[in-house]
């Protein structure tokens, strides 16, 4: 029994061995694809090196289910121990007790595979015996908790030795408190950034919400520095967000060792990058670099330089967090739950705006430039920003600032007033509020209703920016430990409406 990879999940998968009479052939079936296909060579070398009779004869390894594409080297393990079991050097007692999957080196040897936290997580939902698998993957399998014994082998002689009961493996634990212990230790801090207090206080009530956030200031003015210490201020992962996180990590192979994603991840992809490769897709889909920052911090620098097509993308994951990708083999769903934090100039040369440096830039440029970014996409970013200029004043300023810690702990208060209101439902933060929950929980006062109703005739505001505004002000009430929205959370929260006073 093994594995197989679909999305961020596995399915099993049942490795079948024939040998028969007739001329030597090596086949495989089972839409077996890539690697899987190309097994012949390593299973055949690690076999005969590892002191084992390899049949010269002809050979059928049927990969079931039949009609499931499988791709990938771990099957080399399972295919090699199928074929010293029908040749009667290896007990079948034990083979169908564990998931077994592993890439094979020509000596030998078992190198690292992709998938191994949803291997185990598969393995101990079906109630097998445990996972045998690359020692270097069994600290990241470990982590799926109880009931399940993974077994890290270093070669195919070992791995038959211990299904044959001749050698003593000892199961694989991981500290889970050992390993969160050593999360959310972060090079930077806020306590860094001079000035620019209120993109400070923006990003603090984006945190506090998981709100979305567009930054627009001239070249140098901290836009890049502010977005890497946001992780710095996010509340500690659950352990059922690192789980998640992890598994992404793991079926993309960048766990690099780890046991697990304790620490938020930030991802920023260059400007160049592919709409398949920001979402994920490709022949067999894969994970993108929006899955990859799930339960962290997608990170757009320069905005208006990625394509339209990619950017345009994005609006289904933000407004699901999720993505569904429909290809002919069937549709997958990767998980996107992830803050976006975008940064831009306000115009091409950077300093529309700048009272110290003259733009450049014609209306019509200015307005191109902007309009690179859809109004459904702007739309679906609940705070826009303004980043100006740090001050000389500020730069010399011998003081240190407010501190991450500090900022995390107003943070997660507010987190907590949400996670009690949403109790028992689908619901972790204010940003992911649907209407029903906004009807409930932004009641609004006359002072506010007022301001609103200034600010949607004035800026011309769609429904969605309305909806946006209302769940950024109870994030601010919610800062305030106040129940009711009132008045100056609603103004406030207009105030992070910049672009759309801008295009006015």
């Amino acid at each position: 029994m093994s594995s197989a990879l679909a999305g961020v999940d596995a399915f099993p998968v049942e490795v079948e061995v024939d040998i028969s009479n007739g001329m030597a052939r090596f086949t495989t079936v089972g839409l077996a694809e890539g690697a899987a296909r190309e097994s012949l060579d390593r299973v055949k070398a690690a076999i005969r090196n590892s002191g084992y009779e390899f049949p010269n004869r002809r050979l059928t390894v049927n990969l079931a289910p039949a009609d499931t594409r499988k791709e990938g080297s771990a099957f080399d393990l399972p295919i090699a121990l199928g074929l010293i079991a029908a040749v009667n050097a290896l007990k079948r007692d034990h083979l169908h007790d564990y998931l077994i999957l592993g890439e094979l080196s020509l000596d030998g040897r078992v190198k690292s595979i992709k998938g191994g936290l949803p291997t185990a997580l598969l393995a101990r939902a079906q109630n097998f015996a445990g996972v045998v698998l690359p020692r270097e993957n069994a600290m990241e399998a470990a982590v799926a908790g109880e009931g399940i014994s993974i077994y890290g082998v270093e070669s195919l002689q070992e791995t038959v030795e211990f299904l044959e009961d001749l050698r003593h493996l000892t199961p694989v634990k991981a500290d889970i408190e050992q390993v969160f212990a050593t999360a959310n230790r972060y090079d930077v801090d806020f306590s860094e950034v001079r000035g620019q207090e209120q993109a400070k206080r923006a990003l603090e009530v984006a945190a506090a919400g998981g709100h979305n956030v567009l930054m627009v200031g001239p070249p140098g003015s901290g836009k890049t520095m502010l977005a890497k210490r946001l992780p710095t201020i996010l509340p500690e992962m659950t352990f059922q967000e690192a789980i998640e996180a992890t598994k992404v990590h793991s079926v993309m192979g960048l766990l690099n060792g780890n046991a697990m994603i304790c620490t938020r991840p930030f991802r920023s992809p260059h400007h160049t990058i592919s709409d398949a490769g920001l979402i994920g897709g490709g022949p067999y889909p894969r994970p993108g670099e929006v899955s990859l920052a799930h339960h962290g911090v997608l990170f757009l620098d320069e905005l208006p330089e990625f394509r339209k097509n990619v950017l345009e993308v994005l609006r289904q994951p933000l407004e699901d967090l999720k993505i569904t990708i429909s290809r002919v083999m069937g549709t997958l769903t990767f998980p996107a739950s992830i803050m976006l934090v975008a940064a831009m100039n306000p115009c091409p040369c950077g300093f529309y705006g700048d009272m110290t440096h003259e733009c450049s830039c014609s209306a019509d440029a200015v307005q191109r430039y902007r309009s690179r970014i859809s109004g459904p996409l702007l739309d679906r970013i609940d705070i826009h920003v303004e980043v100006p200029a740090v001050k000389y004043k500020d730069l010399i300023e011998k003081r240190s600032a407010e501190p991450s810690q500090a900022i995390r702990e107003r943070v997660d208060r507010a987190r907590k007033v949400q996670l009690e209101r949403f109790r028992g439902k689908r619901i972790f933060c204010n940003a992911q509020m649907g209407a029903r929950e906004i009807t409930e929980y932004c009641a609004v006062d006359g002072a506010g209703e007022r301001l609103l109703e200034l600010a949607i005739n004035r800026l011309g505001l769609s429904a969605r920016a309305y909806t946006r505004i209302l769940k950024v002000a109870r994030t601010i009430a919610d800062l305030d430990a106040s129940r009711a929205i009132a008045g100056h959370h609603i103004s406030e929260a207009i105030q992070y409406r910049s672009l759309d006073r801008i295009s006015v």
